[in-house]
Order: C-alpha cells, then sequence, then structure tokens
C-alpha cells in the first residue's frame, strides 16, 4: 500500500473513576489523516488546520511516534503526513491520542499490518509523552481498539478490551484552556485510604457494569472521589452541569480526560440531545463559547477511508 487515509475519533479518558486507565471512543469529533510512504527515509509533517502544531517531526506528536517505528523496524523508507485536526488541542478529548494513534496505526497498515494493537499502543505513547511528559494509553487504547478499554498495565502494556455499551454520549467543549500537565501537577501526591477504597469500588463496579451491560450499575459506579474534586475547579461551571445533568436523565459523568471537556452518559439519544443544549446554554450565560457533541459509543476506533496500492 502507497497511501491510506483514516478517520481517527476522539475519546474520552478516564470514565470518571478510571484515571489513567480506562477510556472509551466516540463517533464526533474526529481527525483526518493522509499517510504515504516514502522512498527515502524522510517523515514529513503536514497540518491542514488552524492550530498551529509544530511540524517538525521531533516535536510533532505523529512525526515523533513515526520516529520511533522508522528507528524500531530499522526502515529505509520514510512517511508523509497530512493532518486535518477537528479535535481541538487542550479539549480534553484526546487530540494528541488522535495524532498519536492515527501515525501508529496508517504507518502499520502502509507496512502491511507488521505491528500487534499492543505494539501500536506502545509506539503511539511516545506521542503523549511529548504532549503531556507521560506516557499514558488510556486515550490511545480505545481509539486502536474502539469501544472501551482498560489499561491494565502500560508497562508491559496489557490492553483489555470491554463490551461497548448502546449507549449515547453528549459532551461540551467550553473554549477555557486547561493544559494535561497542569492538571496532573495540581493533584493530589497522598490520598485518604477511605477514599482509595471507595474508588476501587467505583472502578471494580463500573467495568462489571460494562462487562454485564448492567445500566443502573454502570449509573451508580461514574463517581469519583479522588480526581474530580481536584479538578473540577479548573472548569467554569461543572457542578452545575453535573447537577443539571443528572437531574434530566443522565446516568452520570464528569471530566474527560483532564478537561475542560465534560461528559455524560446517557440510555436515550433525546436525553443526551437535551443535556448537549442545556451544556452550551449554560456557558452562553457566561459568555463562554462552546462546542457540544452527541454521539454513541464508537465501537470501531480508527477507520480506514481510502486505500492507494
Amino acid at each position: 500500500m502507497k497511501k491510506i487515509k483514516i478517520k481517527v475519533p476522539a475519546t474520552v479518558a478516564n470514565m470518571v473513576c478510571g484515571f489513567d486507565i480506562l477510556g472509551m471512543a466516540i463517533h464526533e469529533p474526529y481527525d483526518e489523516m493522509e499517510l504515504k510512504l516514502l522512498d527515502s527515509p524522510e517523515i514529513i509533517i503536514k497540518h491542514e488546520d488552524r492550530f498551529g502544531l509544530s511540524e517538525d517531526p521531533s516535536n510533532n506528536v505523529a512525526g515523533v511516534v513515526l520516529q520511533h517505528i522508522q528507528q524500531h523496524l530499522k526502515l529505509t523508507t520514510g512517511f508523509e503526513v497530512t493532518i486535518r485536526k477537528h479535535i481541538k488541542p487542550g479539549s480534553g478529548l484526546g487530540s494528541s491520542a488522535a495524532s498519536a494513534a492515527g501515525a501508529a496505526f496508517g504507518a502499520n497498515a502502509l507496512l502491511g499490518n507488521i505491528l500487534s494493537k499492543e505494539e501500536m499502543v506502545h509506539f503511539a505513547m511516545f506521542g503523549e509523552e511529548l504532549a503531556s511528559g507521560v506516557r499514558h494509553a488510556d486515550n490511545i487504547a480505545p481509539c486502536i481498539y474502539g469501544g472501551i478499554t482498560l489499561v491494565k498495565s502500560s508497562s508491559p502494556i496489557d490492553i483489555i478490551p470491554l463490551n461497548t455499551p448502546d449507549l449515547f454520549v453528549a459532551a461540551v467543549h467550553p473554549q477555557v484552556e486547561v493544559k494535561t500537565s497542569d492538571a496532573r501537577q495540581i493533584l493530589k501526591k497522598n490520598i485518604l485510604l477511605k477514599d482509595a477504597i471507595e474508588q476501587w469500588g467505583n472502578i471494580a463496579g463500573l467495568v462489571t457494569g460494562i462487562l454485564k451491560n448492567d445500566i443502573p450499575l454502570i449509573g451508580r459506579s461514574l463517581n469519583d472521589v479522588i480526581i474530580e474534586p481536584v479538578r473540577s475547579i479548573l472548569i467554569p461551571k461543572f457542578e452545575e452541569i453535573k447537577a443539571k445533568s443528572l437531574k434530566m436523565g443522565a446516568l452520570g459523568g464528569g471530566i474527560s480526560g483532564s478537561g475542560p471537556s465534560i461528559f455524560m452518559l446517557t440510555e436515550r439519544k433525546q436525553t443526551a440531545q437535551d443535556i448537549a443544549r442545556m451544556m452550551k446554554s449554560v456557558y452562553d450565560d457566561i459568555e463562554v463559547e462552546s462546542l457540544i457533541y452527541v454521539s454513541k459509543i464508537n465501537p470501531v476506533g480508527i477507520e480506514i477511508v481510502e486505500k492507494e496500492y
């Protein structure tokens, strides 16, 4: 294969209580990436979007991933990548993970699918390290595997794909900046044992609910007593939006990744649409621009749109 065009979905990391270990893919928004195999070993990055991201391969999330793949496989060929981002950087919806996972997935397809999914995650994590300083896989895994994934371990990589419940996601991205690095720095270094026990129960309940398709159990497990109380102070109107969403019928939800996006899970599409409109209205009232998305959980992850041989 000489050229491939792919559609790379946004992802919601943590899923409230599963900090750095749980994530899910959604349909909207998504990035578009085109990758070409080159005869020479150079790596060329082109951005066709408005975000001003570096096109220097060593300072670009996709470029770093391709460099590591190239070095590991001792390739004499290179890659040209054209990226059209619709997942805004710093949104909390897996923007950097989309570029990293898309680069690993696209390169693997061009090379004849010689890498396993675990290996693609391994290489994509170098992109996340460039973006946030931490090699985490909670966004990358659902992007590559689709659906909801559990990162049992990042070293060695141990990814467990879970079921994909028939649920809807309402998400809002208020146009305020929350850097992942900053959101990590404010986290507590020590936590109380009673809080840890409650959190473990929530994570176990959420995973069990997903595997059993037990919707009420999923709802009552979407609770975070460790991360959300600290990070939510960075997101204006978070508590109001969460309270109103629950009153309107949301199963639960919280901060998407490190924020500022907020997501809610619902059983019905109409409920998700109503909640999304409410979210936008709350931010309109304080004159903060926002983007809203309503999507089902994406069971596929990255999709191939076009191939050229």
